[in-house]
């Protein structure tokens, strides 16, 4: 028996349904990507040498309760560390480092959206994801012989890697799940990002413990990354109909309900003349802008307070910097099944329902984040709000998350590429924008930077709820909505322009003559 059959009779025997297989598999592909994202986070703590004492300014500094700052101590107070180099990098040149990884994040985006439709999801997320995890994988390398502008270059490669994995993932959505499991199967998948936050942190708090070498965080969730791809290529599939052994019942059950295009027939060329001219598509991008500045912010330096601000040690560092991650995790399903919940039973609409979620996942946690930067010192108050912050946040997967999906399900690969493309721009501004402000790392410092968090939060959710929109667009579909009135630019479609070429004029007469 081939493979393919066997894969068969064990999908037969088990009555699985494969696009719970895809879900399971994309929450790994999720979880895998943001650990390979974040370990630098918490590896950077280790691998810059710091001060063996800081005076304690009260009401600007916290007292640090284990008298050392961020070492690892035995009994007779002699701080003791196996690993590898550190360096002597100022809190400028760490924020660069760690927005290193969205320059190429960003750069991939749009390509890695347009390689999707036009190649399918399952491949270019697959490769992608190969990218990071070998790349991760030699990062050490690439640090003992390039430093800092080596672990740089390393660092936008696995950018460049994880760019196509939003459009991809959310083109597989679109051809894969029906409007009504949207928002459960978006917190499934995407929710993998808070599988990864909190794995990522805890199990780099234990490798760096005790004198760790930084360098085994990279080995071990770039080996990871590369176990993941070897069973996504046998498990996964771009479309229902292109999958080897899914059932009949669900075959026909998702080509009745998916409602994209690209499903049953070949798409026309990305309408971008239409794109870059939709205000919802615009208003969608900057409601992600909003958010990406607040939850990047968290990814990227709260190891980082917890750590200099705090005085955390490394493993508590890592414990205390998963905890909001677990809240975020759990909550983002609570507000999907009731997202989906109050859509079946039509209580609201999906376009009221991605307004009031966005207002949840962006407004409520801004208020806690500058609660937190007011607790001073006091370390449980922090981490207690900063878990209700991100708690809170978890109601993104629900909304903006998945809204290119709702707008434009044929051509939600490219715009999920131009949406999360352009704001994932801000995990290149924030962290160096809070190295640039906390140089010192006070916490007066840090109020500062928790509050350029709160303005953007605050001001791109209420442009949101002014023009958001969760309803199909004219463009997504023009054989079904037509054009707009007073649409002045042109045929969207490739068959129309062909078929305004297949004109001719016939001999011995001067009037056109349109061919079949």
């Amino acid at each position: 028996m081939t493979l393919t059959g066997w894969r068969y009779m064990l999908n037969r025997a088990i009555f699985i349904p494969q696009r719970y297989v895809l879900g399971v598999m994309g929450l790994f592909a999720l979880a895998n990507s943001f650990t390979m994202r974040v370990c630098l986070s918490m590896t950077i703590t280790q691998m810059v040498l710091h001060a063996e004492s800081t005076e304690h300014i009260v009401g600007e500094t916290c007292p640090d309760p284990e008298g050392v700052v961020k070492s690892n101590v035995t009994s007779n107070g002699t701080t003791v560390y196996e690993g590898r180099h550190r360096y002597d990098w100022d809190e400028a040149t760490q924020g660069l480092l760690l927005s290193a990884f969205y320059y190429g994040y960003v750069l991939t985006h749009l390509p890695g959206g347009l390689l999707a439709e036009k190649f399918g999801g399952k491949w270019t997320l697959g490769i992608g994801l190969l990218v990071t995890s070998i790349a991760t994988a030699l990062t050490p390398i690439a640090v003992d012989y390039g430093g800092a502008v080596g672990l740089f270059f390393i660092r936008v490669i696995e950018g460049c890697g994880e760019g196509p994995v939003t459009p991809a993932f959310v083109l597989l959505l679109a051809r894969w799940v029906p409007p009504s499991e949207r928002s459960r199967f978006g917190a499934m998948i995407f929710g993998g990002a808070q599988v990864g936050n909190i794995f990522g942190p805890y199990i780099s708090g234990l490798f760096l413990s005790d004198g760790g070498d930084w360098a085994n965080v990279f080995y071990f969730f770039g080996g990871l990354g590369i176990i993941w791809f070897i069973f996504w290529m046998f498990l996964c599939y771009s479309t229902p109909n292109s999958h080897p052994f899914i059932s009949d019942e669900e075959r026909e059950y998702l080509n009745k309900n998916v409602v994209a295009s690209g499903l049953h027939k070949k798409l026309d060329p990305v309408p971008f003349k239409a794109i870059l001219r939709s205000a919802p598509l615009w208003v969608l991008i900057w409601a992600a802008v909003g958010h990406d500045w607040g939850y990047f912010t968290m990814i990227t330096d709260l190891p980082k307070y917890f750590s200099d601000v705090l005085k955390f040690n490394i493993k508590e560092t890592g414990l205390m910097s998963a905890l909001p991650y677990i809240a975020m995790y759990i909550f983002s399903f609570v507000f999907a099944a009731t997202c989906d919940w109050c859509v079946r039973k039509r209580w609201h609409s999906i376009g009221f329902g991605r307004k009031l979620y966005t207002t949840i996942s962006s407004t409520v946690p801004a208020v806690f984040i500058i609660l937190a930067s007011y607790s001073g010192c006091n370390r449980a108050a922090a981490v207690g709000l900063f878990i209700a912050s991100m708690a809170f946040m978890g109601g993104f997967y629900s909304s903006v998350k998945i809204n290119a999906m709702d707008i434009a399900p044929n051509y939600a690969g490219t715009c999920s590429a131009l949406v999360n493309g352009i704001a994932a721009i801000s995990g290149i501004i924030t962290p160096y924008l809070v190295g640039l402000l906390t140089p010192d790392q006070t916490i007066g410092q840090w109020r500062i930077a928790f509050w350029t968090v709160f303005v953007v939060l605050v001001g791109t959710n209420i442009v949101y709820l002014i023009w958001g929109s969760g309803e199909q667009q004219w463009w997504d579909d023009v054989d079904k909505y037509g054009y707009p009135k007073g649409w002045k630019h042109g045929p969207l479609k490739k068959r129309q322009v062909d078929k305004e070429k297949k004109i001719v004029y016939p001999k011995h007469d001067h009037s056109p003559v349109a061919l079949d």
